[in-house]
């Protein structure tokens, strides 16, 4: 029993200690706690009269053609955005407060909605608008997509935070249309480094832009984009890749670097004079016409229709002459995204340098479309065999790398010759050394004869002159 009574006795006198302990935890906590939460927040009355309504679950409005369109905003994600210094007007000015909820708003589809919601982002945000007004996404909505984004389709107007703050890669608006290859991205050597160490490894935007994208056949911008990060990369390549510049100029990085993925060669039409890559005009499509008519079996196109293709094209450029330009690359976009880790690219020149090498079994024709996005036509892989090809294949032509034999042949004869030719020179200068050397005797001969000759002729006036005497 004392046993007993001395424990109470202890647990009371600990009593006051334990609620003080508690006291200050408690306190600690709402000093360091996270971010404020809603009802703390100091918004204007326009701005809280907005949410009262707008932050409950069931907000919904049903649209003409039956989707239904959530109207919840959070409060608490709302002061924790980009945009919680902006009132609910500045984006709706459209909006009356006071028929607000009592006046039906017809509205077709969210799409609808969208798109005539896209321009009041123009009003803060001039130079991103222009930038993306120049972009792929943009000439998409200008030909009538129904899936190209628009600003609220990657950013969420109440909930969008600065680029700066580091989000998991699921978080990444290009998610939504580009799945498979985001998935890709997510396994391969970026995506893992991304998950690994944040912000330090390249994200979507990183090499195709967040505005001004582009379309990734077009120009040398990836290669550019890669290069911007591994500056060494080229310095690297030289201690071990012979015509380093070639290679680079020829053959897109994840061709070597995408050790897994299926190659082609992808001739790509350019206009000689400007050095740019050609591309249709819009409402003027003039490539799959041409295309289909030249390739009229649909066996893909052989050296005869390729050249017939060229003539025509060049009779619409500026500088009369269309060429072709071989890039060697991978055959679609999810494998340039399936990079791995620089160990494991492919070194091995045999890959592309052997006879029927898998690289060359597959061959497109391409022009850049009005919006950029390439546009493309089978190509029979005996064309690269043609003389036709020269100019195409130019880049990363090797002895026996292309299987063009006549090349090949005519390469070892100026080989052959380069060397024939001194052996040859020097063979003879030795069997004739010594009917040089005759001819060289007979001419000193002669030479000295001839003084001997004209002696006599100074004769007579030495005789002259030793006449008084």
């Amino acid at each position: 029993m004392n046993h007993f009574r001395n424990y109470n006795l202890a647990r009371a006198s600990l009593r006051p200690r334990y609620w003080l302990v508690a006291g200050l935890i408690g306190l600690l906590a709402g000093l360091i706690g996270g971010p404020a939460l809603a009802e703390d927040v100091e918004l204007a009355k326009a701005e809280k009269d907005c949410l009262a309504c707008h932050d409950k679950e069931g907000v919904n409005k049903t649209l003409q053609n039956g989707e239904v369109l959530s109207m919840r905003i959070s409060t608490k994600a709302f002061v924790e955005s980009m945009h919680k210094e902006n009132s609910c007007e500045d984006c709706h000015a459209d909006l009356d407060a006071k028929t607000h909820g009592k006046v039906k708003s017809d509205i077709k589809s969210k799409r609808d909605y969208t798109v005539s919601q896209a321009d009041v982002c123009r009003e803060c945000h001039k130079k991103k608008y222009t930038q993306y007004d120049d972009s792929v996404h943009a000439a998409m909505i200008k030909e009538g997509s129904k899936k190209a984004p628009l600003c609220s389709d990657c950013h969420n107007p109440h909930t969008v935070k600065s680029f700066k703050e580091v989000l998991p890669i699921e978080a990444t608006p290009c998610l939504k249309c580009h799945e498979p290859i985001f998935k890709a991205y997510s396994k391969d050597v970026h995506g893992l480094e991304r998950v690994a160490k944040g912000k330090s490894a390249p994200l979507c935007a990183d090499c195709h832009q967040a505005h001004d994208v582009k379309a990734a056949s077009m120009g040398e911008g990836i290669k550019d984009a890669c290069l911007s990060c591994h500056k060494e990369a080229v310095a690297q390549h030289q201690d071990w890749l012979p015509n380093t510049g070639r290679h680079f100029a020829a053959i897109s990085c994840p061709a070597c670097h995408a050790p897994d993925a299926k190659r082609r060669v992808n001739l790509r039409l350019f206009d000689s004079a400007t050095n740019v890559q050609m591309s249709e005009k819009t409402g003027v499509p003039q490539f799959a016409r041409r295309a289909d008519e030249a390739d009229s079996k649909g066996m893909g196109l052989d050296e005869r229709a390729l050249w017939s293709l060229l003539k025509e094209f060049s009779q619409d450029s500026s500088s009369g002459k269309t060429v072709l330009r071989g890039r060697l690359e991978v055959q679609s976009g999810v494998e340039a995204h399936q990079l791995s880790e620089k160990s494991k690219a492919l070194k091995d020149c045999n890959a592309c340098h052997k006879e029927g090498a898998s690289p060359f079994q597959s061959v497109t024709l391409t022009i850049a479309g009005p919006d950029g996005r390439p546009l493309r036509h089978g190509v029979q892989k005996d064309v690269l065999s043609s003389l036709t090809s020269m100019d195409s294949v130019r880049g990363f032509y090797a002895i026996g790398s292309t299987r063009i034999k006549l090349l090949d042949y005519l390469l070892i004869m100026v080989m052959a010759g380069a060397v024939c030719v001194p052996i040859g020179h020097m063979t003879v200068k030795l069997l004739f050394k010594g009917v040089r050397e005759k001819l060289e005797a007979e001419r000193l001969v002669a030479a000295a004869g001839g003084t001997d000759a004209a002696t006599p002729a100074t004769s007579p006036a030495s005789s002259t002159e030793q006449a008084p005497k």
